[in-house]
């Protein structure tokens, strides 16, 4: 079943190759690397190196897929398009619902997290007010243009990426040389000495997947900034070959620094196990300025969750399934309605959080339930993604002979990441950390699709009449 899609108006590719990058980057690399990383270590010990290869090859099929309709057909919320194309109009809406939901849920968890790291600093500091000083400084930055959004995203993916780097090789010095360490070299075994290497066993190799894939969630980022980016077959090509490989290299390079120093089962249970490691072997300073990384990492989040959503909350106005109002373009050409309706969201989120966490005994237990609610919702644009592509190959079986960015072994790559992902939710659901957080994932996606069932079984009647 196919419905001939709506044209939304052209938003302007005022985006470079390189911010478009960082943007990949910055949604990436987030709260769930700096603090989530706590509880995947908690689960599986050393061997979450493992884990964080693991997911890293299932995104890797992901992003090639999407990378090959890209090429042929790029356009703003790309992936939920090919979606209503290629599978199903309700995938298409399932696809844009969901990505509204995960980053409103994901934007309220940064936000909040972003509170916490201003205590570091400036303990006295309401944790409201912070929060509503951080979302009008997103606010007014979206609003601005694509292009200010852009910037901004530059400058924060960037501060990860050169603290992260420079924190892997002061890792590096720390475990072979000893510096920060009296002069004493900590080696590898704390990789081994504390239980082994599988602590958790299958399952919690398994368990932490969950906040593993959450991490990784924002790389299809590319796809939504397609439409505004200049010369985007070219910019889609080097962007997904460069960003899987940093990615790869950020997440599993700084894990393997922290385990390899920090023997992961004395790992504070609360905050960011990257303050931790660098209190450790007491490198103050470092404790500093790690903490303003995490603070930047958190507001990067949060900002491109709002233009992430925004612009799937401008393309469901115009297809009829959301208020007209969110359809509406500034002179700035960027969806003001729609920026505004995603910022409200995070706003009412964070106030519900607030007062969440004055109930909740620990800080790190509230965040893996806010933070994994959002990865059930998170994960169905991995799914369309890879059905899409099936239908996508069978339509242009011409295009593919020429194709020069084709996904490697397929059908059989695809495969591999659609039944890893459902062993991935399965394993969400057993796992007692998570289970109400999957659920409520899967509840939304269920109201979801009642409410598309009903509003098009109402214009089919109304049609018949």
């Amino acid at each position: 079943m196919k419905r001939k899609l709506n044209v939304a108006p052209e938003l302007r590719r005022s985006m470079t190759a390189g911010q478009m990058e960082m943007i990949s980057l910055g949604g990436a690399i987030g709260v769930g690397l700096f603090m989530g990383s706590s509880s995947t270590i908690k689960w599986t010990g050393p061997s979450v190196l493992l884990a964080y290869m693991f997911v890293g090859l299932i995104l890797y099929v992901v992003m090639r897929a999407l990378g090959e309709m890209i090429y042929v057909n790029p356009g703003t919320g790309s992936f939920a398009d090919y979606a209503t194309q290629y599978v199903h109009p309700l995938a298409g809406y399932l696809a844009k619902w969901a990505n509204v939901f995960e980053y409103i849920v994901v934007g309220m968890s940064e936000v909040v997290a972003a509170t916490e790291y201003l205590k570091y600093w400036w303990g006295d500091v309401s944790p409201f007010i912070a929060g509503i000083v951080i979302i009008l400084f997103l606010v007014l930055a979206n609003l601005a243009s694509a292009k200010a959004y852009g910037s901004l995203e530059f400058w924060f993916a960037m501060i990860k990426v050169i603290t992260i780097i420079m924190m892997i090789i002061l890792g590096f010095m720390v475990i072979l040389f000893g510096f920060g360490n009296g002069g004493h070299p900590l080696g590898f075994s704390n990789l081994w000495s504390h239980g082994g290497f599988f602590t958790g066993g299958f399952k919690g190799f398994f368990f932490s997947m969950s906040i593993i894939v959450g991490s990784y969630q924002g790389i299809e980022l590319l796809g939504i900034s397609a439409g505004e980016v200049a010369n985007p077959q070219q910019a889609i090509v080097k962007s997904v070959k460069s960003v899987l490989f940093r990615i790869l290299i950020f997440y599993v390079g700084a894990i393997f620094v922290i385990v390899t120093i920090y023997p992961w089962n004395q790992l504070s249970s609360i905050g960011s196990p990257f303050v931790s490691t660098f209190a450790k072997v007491g490198i103050t300073a470092a404790a500093s300025v790690i903490n303003f990384v995490v603070l930047t990492a958190a507001l990067s989040g949060a900002n491109s969750g709002i233009y992430s959503s925004s612009r799937m909350l401008f393309k469901l106005a115009h297809e009829g399934d959301a208020p007209k109002l969110f359809g509406r373009l500034s002179k700035r050409v960027v969806p003001d309605a729609a920026i505004m309706g995603i910022s409200g969201g995070i706003l009412i989120g964070f106030i519900i959080d607030i007062l969440a966490t004055i109930y909740s005994k620990s800080t790190t237990n509230m965040f893996v339930v806010v933070f994994s609610s959002s990865v059930l919702p998170g994960m169905i644009p991995w799914f369309v993604i890879l059905l899409a592509e099936f239908r996508f190959r069978q339509n242009n079986s011409d295009l593919m002979v020429s194709h020069p960015f084709k996904l490697p072994l397929y059908p059989y790559s695809n495969y591999f990441a659609f039944i890893m992902l459902i062993v991935i939710v399965v394993f969400m659901f057993i796992n007692p950390d998570t289970r109400i957080s999957v659920i409520v994932g899967a509840a939304v996606l269920v109201v979801a699709t009642l409410v598309y069932l009903l509003r098009h079984w109402g214009d089919r009647v109304n049609k018949a009449n």
